[in-house]
């Protein structure tokens, strides 16, 4: 039985035979407890964890969160808005690789 809190993940999956410690990790401290603090809503948690992936260059992971952003109530404008903002933080490159990653996860959701 899966836990409804803990998004389901192809890639964590995927993994999960080699690294199973880390998968476990992920489900139940990071899903399992930190998303699930309340010291921050998960909208504004949605925020800080795309901005970082963002500013930190992790296309890879961004594609997942930016998805649960817009679960959590972040609007597509939002998260141009914070891309943007970031281009003159985080850099150009950053920035943009980000907006591409955006405009992935918006075209899948629109197909």
């Amino acid at each position: 039985m899966t836990d409804p809190k803990i998004p389901q993940s192809a890639q964590r999956d995927r993994v999960r035979k080699t690294v199973p410690a880390l998968v476990a990790y992920t489900e139940g401290v990071v899903y399992g407890d930190l998303w699930e603090r309340t010291d921050l809503g998960k909208r504004d948690r949605s925020l800080v964890t795309v901005a970082a992936l963002v500013a930190t260059y992790r296309p890879e992971q961004l594609a997942v969160h930016v998805g649960r952003a817009l679960d959590n109530g972040v609007t597509k404008e939002e998260l141009a808005g914070l891309i943007t903002h970031l281009a003159f933080y985080a850099g150009w490159p950053a920035a943009m690789s980000g907006a591409q990653v955006l405009t992935e996860v918006l075209e899948k959701r629109e197909a």
